[in-house]
This record gives C-alpha cells, structure tokens and sequence, in this order.
C-alpha cells in the first residue's frame, strides 16, 4: 500500500510539472566556479588566451545559469565564453532567443528597470500588460527575420540547427504575433484564463473545489524548507491565477503570454490530436530561478536592520537588476535598502484568510 501511495505522489508530482519546461527548478548557478576553471595565473598560455571557453547545458530550461556565469565571468577567465544549449523543445529554445535578445538591449532604447520588468512578467507569467504583449510581437517579427535570413545576432549562432528545426522557430515566433487558437471557456472564465484553469482542474481532479488547501500544504511541507523567501502569499496567488510577478500595482495583467503555449498530442477517439495550451510546470513556481537566493544578505532588512516580510518577487527582481547591469556597464550593482518592491495583489477577504490561517499554524 505504501509503495502504491508513493507512486501516486510522484505521479502527481510529475503531472504538475508539466511537458514543457518554462523554467528551471534549481537557483543559478556560476557554471566557471563550479567546473573550477579558475586557473592558476600562467595556466591560460598553455591553453591559448583566444581559445574561449566551451560550457554545455542540457535541459537547463531557461538562461539562469548562462546569466550568472556571464556575470560573474570576470572573475574567473579573460577568455571568450561558449554556451552549447541543448533543450527538449524548440519553443524553450525559442524563449531563450526571446530573452537573449531583450538582455542585448542598449540602455537608449530600453532600461534598466523596464528590461527587468520586461523579463520578469515574459518570463513566469500566464498573463501579461499590453505592452509586453506588444514588445513580444515586436520582438518575434525581429526574431523571424534573425532566421529566416540566417542573419544570426552577434552573440547568436544558429547555423547549428536543421532546416526543420529553424522552420520550427519561425512558426513559433508567427503563433507568438497571433492570438491563440478559440476554445470554449467554462462560466466566469475568459479565454486567456481558462488556459491555466484547465491545468489545475486536470491536475487536481476532485480535490479543485478544496485547492486552496492543496496549494497551502504544498508550500509548507515541499517549498518553505527550500526556498526561504518565498512567501506563502506569493506561491499560492500562483498557483491560483498562474501570475508570479507584478510591479506595478496599477497595471492590468489582462492579455495572454503566447511564449507560455505549446502543442501537446491529446488522444481523441482512435487519434492524436494536437491541442493548444499551457502544459507547464504548475507546482514548482518560477520563483525558484532567480527568487530563492542571492548574494546581498542586507536585501531582506530596512534601513534598520529590521526583517522584512518574505518576497520572492522582491529578490527576483534584485538578482536580474544586478545582473542586467553587471553585463552592461562591467560594474557591481549597488542596491538601495529604502526602495522595497510592493507585494502580490490580493483581495481583502484572501489577504485576511491567509493571515488568519498562519496565525493558527503558529499556535499550533
């Protein structure tokens, strides 16, 4: 019986993790430090200073590391990096040209603060504002062109892949300028929501009428240990609409992330059917990426020394800062402790419900 009640734990732990991966389940990791490459002073002549460095990622499922090792590249080695990414599907590999190209961006044109946000909402939203929707067409007709032409970027190469495979990119980037196939919606649902909907109703099967309860356990039993700055508040206001990121609290997160479909084969009587959706991770959060560790141990307090309430959104956002300006101006990012990102969104009756359920947890 045991073994029968394991394998249906990680039955459903795998199901909620989905069949596309849109982000990873490990923080970032500086690939240089951990394979030792910092050589001793003298070593690089017998390697050849114009040689570079060659890394390989298999299934890493987003840029995290490629971020981290970039930015912390410096320190290790004055050689050119090579990243070798090899991923399961071509729309994960094209989310990577995605956010190569928005990183790539020149401050004149984008800045700091609005590339993250940019990042930030592409990258672990369902629903986004209008205008990410509107930089993410932009970017997909650039992005048809960079290959359809085989005019790779500068820090681009994509004369590795097949005919098929590019054919594969360019269709997806068109599906991301288009809005997403029709499907009937269930009541009190709009189209863009019922996307994520359909993933918890399949995933958690009779236990959806009591799913606030699911996602609570989840977050106290698998995700607190492990991830410290994730708020409670934060993991279950995901699960709940699938978004992770707001900044900006006056802003309507109404229009659908077409990054975040794919296609999966569906059986239909005697066929297989391709059906559009999001068939991601649904358990995991991609908080987990950017959002459960960092570098500034002074991140979490006021400018009294005091602890501030738990954010995961609030180091995310601190992480990609330090990065983004790491990689353009070469210098160590410097935050201010005074400005504090402003939590999750939620509805008063939410808000009083989840604080009222802490509070007994602590009693007890």
């Amino acid at each position: 019986f045991s073994r029968q009640k394991s394998s249906f734990h990680l039955f459903q732990m795998s199901n909620g993790f989905g069949e596309a991966a849109w982000w990873g389940f490990s923080p970032a990791l500086d690939l240089l430090q951990q394979a030792s490459l910092d050589c001793p002073k003298g070593s690089e002549q017998d390697i050849g200073p114009s040689d570079g460095v060659k890394l390989l990622l298999v299934g890493a499922a987003d840029l995290r590391h490629v971020i981290r090792t970039l930015e912390k590249s410096k320190q290790h080695t004055s050689r050119p990096l090579h990243f070798y990414v090899v991923e399961h599907s071509m729309e994960t590999l094209a989310r990577h040209m995605l956010f190569l190209s928005l990183i790539s961006e020149p401050a004149e044109k984008l800045g700091l603060q609005e590339k993250v946000e940019l990042f930030m909402e592409l990258f672990g939203n369902v629903m986004v504002r209008s205008q990410s929707d509107q930089y993410l067409k932009r970017k997909a007709t650039e992005l048809i062109r960079v290959i359809s032409d085989d005019n790779s970027l500068p820090f681009l190469d994509v004369s590795m892949l097949k005919y098929k495979d590019k054919d594969a990119l360019e269709t997806i980037f068109k599906r991301w300028r288009a809005p997403p196939p029709t499907k009937t919606t269930p009541p009190n649902k709009t189209q863009q929501e019922s996307y994520w909907d359909v993933r918890i109703r399949n995933h958690l099967g009779t236990r959806y009428d009591t799913r606030r309860g699911v996602f609570d356990w989840d977050y106290h039993m698998k995700l607190s240990g492990m991830a410290p700055p994730l708020s409670c508040r934060e993991y279950v206001h995901w699960r709940e609409v699938g978004v992770a990121f707001q900044l900006r609290l006056d802003a309507s997160y109404d229009v659908l992330n077409n990054t975040l479909l794919s296609y999966k084969l569906v059986r239909h009587g005697l066929h297989d059917i391709p059906v559009c959706g999001y068939w991601g991770d649904i358990v995991s959060s991609p908080f987990l990426s950017f959002g459960i560790d960092t570098e500034d141990t002074q991140l979490m307090k006021d400018h009294t020394g005091e602890e501030l309430k738990k954010s995961s959104q609030l180091v995310t956002e601190h992480n990609l800062l330090s990065s983004f300006y790491q990689l353009l101006t070469g210098d160590p990012y410097k935050s201010t402790p005074s400005i504090v990102s402003l939590p999750v969104v939620m509805e008063d009756e939410e808000r009083e419900e989840l604080e009222r359920e802490d509070e007994e947890r602590e009693e007890l």
